[in-house]
């Protein structure tokens, strides 16, 4: 059985889904490393337009498997410390492997998403979540900390640092309907409409210009960790520089809309 599916649901738009739904798609080891390698894959493929994240079955995913974490490679020799290290590395991989995925990265949160599964959502560029998903900060419930996978980071970016607070320190649920007021999720929509409200949006993305949509993912990403205004707006500025002054995609855009075309975007 793959822990990992990987399909074509629409043109350039690569959907992957974490596939142990009886255990609610928790991260096994067995299931984040083939997760992460695809992603990996997924990013030189320059087909893909725009990437969906979700999980079979009735939740995204559910954090730590309590019950059977998987293989940790490479640990012969290694001390339980270290084994440790090596294992958060490993789940920080997958969130680092997003971050550096060309294409948009949206998570179609089809139910839970707890602990681990927050954090995987949390670090995803667009959330859609279904009328069933619900958020969860599971860490602080199990007599440890609920900051692990950067959602420390991430979160207060998101929702805010009060709510952020409020949500990491209480362990309580935040339910779909919350998530969209919060700014959590940028939408909640019917259960059975969330994959095609995820490729609908997809294929929007995908009607720019590549190039002019990677470099506003990547902008954005940097905004979010800029020292100052001033050298963010400078960085902002060369970009939109580079792609005026390298392309012919504003001229383009400009006839398209003269013609009543979609435009063809060449970068």
């Amino acid at each position: 059985m793959s822990f990992v599916l990987v399909d074509t649901p629409r043109p350039h738009v690569t959907l992957v889904t974490l596939n142990r739904p009886e255990r609610m798609n928790a991260m096994a080891f067995d299931v984040m490393i083939p997760f992460r390698d695809a992603l990996e894959e997924i990013r030189h493929d320059n087909d893909t337009r725009v990437v969906i994240i979700t999980g079979a079955g009735h939740g995204f995913c559910s954090g730590a498997d309590l019950e059977d974490s998987g293989h940790v490679p490479h640990i012969a020799g290694l001390t339980r410390t270290t084994i440790g290290r090596r294992a958060m590395g490993l789940l920080d991989d997958v969130i680092l492997q997003m971050r550096r995925m060309h294409q948009p990265v949206i998570a179609a949160v089809n139910g839970a998403a707890i602990g681990g599964g927050f954090c995987l959502a949390v670090a995803t560029d667009i959330r859609i979540a279904s009328e069933r998903a619900y958020f969860r900060a599971a860490g602080i419930n199990n007599g440890l900390t609920s900051t692990e996978l950067g959602i420390s980071y991430l979160l207060p970016r998101a929702i805010g640092s009060s709510r952020a607070f409020e949500i990491m320190l209480s362990g309580r649920d935040v339910g779909g309907a919350e998530a969209e007021r919060i700014g959590l999720v940028s939408r909640t929509v019917a259960h059975d409409d969330l994959l095609d409200e995820c490729c609908s949006l997809a294929e929007r993305i995908i009607g720019f210009s590549r190039v002019g949509v990677e470099a506003t993912k990547g902008l954005l990403w940097s905004g979010l960790e800029a020292g100052s205004l001033m050298s963010h707006m400078d960085h902002e500025g060369h970009a939109q520089l580079y792609v005026r002054l390298t392309t012919g995609n504003f001229e383009e855009a400009i006839l398209a809309r003269r013609e009543g075309r979609p435009p063809d975007y060449l970068d």
